[in-house]
């Protein structure tokens, strides 16, 4: 195995030996993170790589789950992980988008008694947003976070500030409580690259929780990755290379949801009132390549596009009142698109790149 690797690095065409080195840093970061994660959070394997390919991606995450299942625990983690500055934003009725992105003041100078206006900088501007139920403030002060999610930058007074770097908002909501509750509008759930869905933990998983939160012990937490390490790795993801087919294959998981241009499956007709949009693609072979990388591949396949639909495309399509009247919901959508999109000839095509890849001279 160690073999093959070796060969498929030296034949990676795309990436150049300082790029290939980033990729095993990438890898060993990958499995580092883990480690240190799993000195607090117990299980949750597949919500850790979600957030981290989402992470490696420079995408935004938004984590569901009901109360207790340490949503909020494993996000500051994550943050004290990377040595990345972290700010906790409590979302609630009352909160204005000043006390998000920042507020002009009126400064004075003593000195001469002249008076200027100074923008003083909110808890956006910090490398880790951990929004904490996002769902409990209304559109307004929600909205306030779509320019910096999408542009990187607040604007005040007519002025851009740009946001640090590297920059990610992971927003947690809870799907049980909804009274008092404001849900994110289509626009901004557009702008979150996963939504991931924290289940409860197994029984054993459960056993080893309760067992170790309640003893007294102190976790001590390594640094593993810089932030001027992200930002390199984050360029590396963007370098994979992606065969047509790959990307056709994607395409496929968001033109089959919409209506509007037919041919799309029976199910689609009956449950889907709006599909996805361009970005759906665009995120699944982002995710796609992240994952080949933690995988140890050097090319994206379409099993990993079918590993990452769900966490893409679930908040992307919205369900019309057939599905809610008989439970159906986006999962299901996305499910039975992976089994009603045909494998067989892009599973052999994925086979004949890989053999190319391998039989491409090294350089």
């Amino acid at each position: 195995m160690d073999n093959q690797m070796g060969a498929a690095r030296e034949r990676a065409g795309e990436l150049n030996a300082d790029e290939l080195a980033a990729v095993e840093k990438l890898q060993k970061g990958y499995r580092d993170i883990r480690d240190q994660l799993s000195k607090v959070i117990v299980g949750q394997d597949a919500v850790i790589e979600e957030l981290l390919i989402a992470m490696f991606c420079r995408g935004h995450a938004l984590l569901v789950g009901v109360p207790g299942l340490a949503k909020t625990l494993l996000i500051s983690t994550l943050a004290r992980t990377l040595g990345l500055s972290f700010s906790r934003i409590q979302f609630t009725p009352d909160l204005m988008p000043s006390d998000i992105t920042g507020t002009e003041v009126i400064e004075e100078d003593k000195s001469t008694g002249a008076r200027q206006l100074r923008f003083v900088r909110g808890p956006v501007f910090a490398n880790v947003i951990l929004a904490d139920e996002i769902n409990r403030t209304p559109p307004k002060t929600q909205a306030a976070l779509l320019e910096a999610m999408q542009e990187h930058q607040v604007t005040a007074g007519g002025k851009q500030h740009r946001l640090p770097q590297p920059f990610f908002v992971l927003a947690t909501q809870n799907p049980i409580e909804q009274e008092g509750t404001y849900p994110l509008p289509e626009a901004q759930l557009d702008r979150f690259m996963f939504n991931i869905n924290v289940g409860y933990p197994t029984e054993e998983e459960e056993f080893q929780i309760v067992r170790l939160t309640t003893a007294g012990r102190q976790v001590h937490l390594d640094h593993v990755l810089s932030g001027e390490e992200i930002l390199l790795l984050q360029e590396i993801v963007r370098k994979v290379p992606v065969a047509d087919h790959v990307i056709h294959y994607a395409l496929k998981f968001a033109r089959l949801t919409r209506r509007s241009e037919g041919g799309c499956p029976d199910f689609v007709n009956d449950f889907v009132s709006w599909g996805a949009g361009p970005r759906a693609s665009q995120h699944l072979i982002l995710a796609g390549k992240a994952r080949a990388l933690l995988k140890g591949r050097y090319h994206v396949s379409t099993d990993d596009i079918r590993h990452v639909a769900l966490p893409v495309l679930r908040h992307r399509i919205v369900t019309n009142f057939n599905a809610e009247a008989e439970g159906v919901k986006s999962d299901v959508i996305v499910q039975r698109l992976i089994d009603f999109i045909p494998r067989q000839q892009y599973e052999e095509k994925d086979r004949n790149a890989a053999k190319m890849l391998r039989d491409q001279p090294a350089a």
